[in-house]
């Protein structure tokens, strides 16, 4: 299994979990299955905090491509 198919799932299914507990989250996210953003992040090795704070900062902007950042 792919690590993008893996998040899906996680993401999929703590999304209906979540609504299933929380139903105020079903008018909140009224019109949509998603509660969370399309992306993820997984690194094999080598992350610094300035990796993950700017990963974080850019969290919701659409790419044309693949986000990259500076590592060092």
């Amino acid at each position: 299994m792919t690590v993008g198919k893996a998040v899906g799932l996680i993401k999929q299914n703590t999304a209906r979990d979540l609504k299933q507990k929380f139903p105020f989250l079903r008018e909140v996210y009224w019109g949509t299955e998603a509660i969370w953003s399309e992306g993820y992040f997984a690194s094999t090795g080598g992350v610094t905090d300035k990796v993950i704070k700017a990963y974080i900062e850019n969290q919701g902007k659409k790419d044309t491509g693949q986000t990259m950042f500076e590592i060092g």
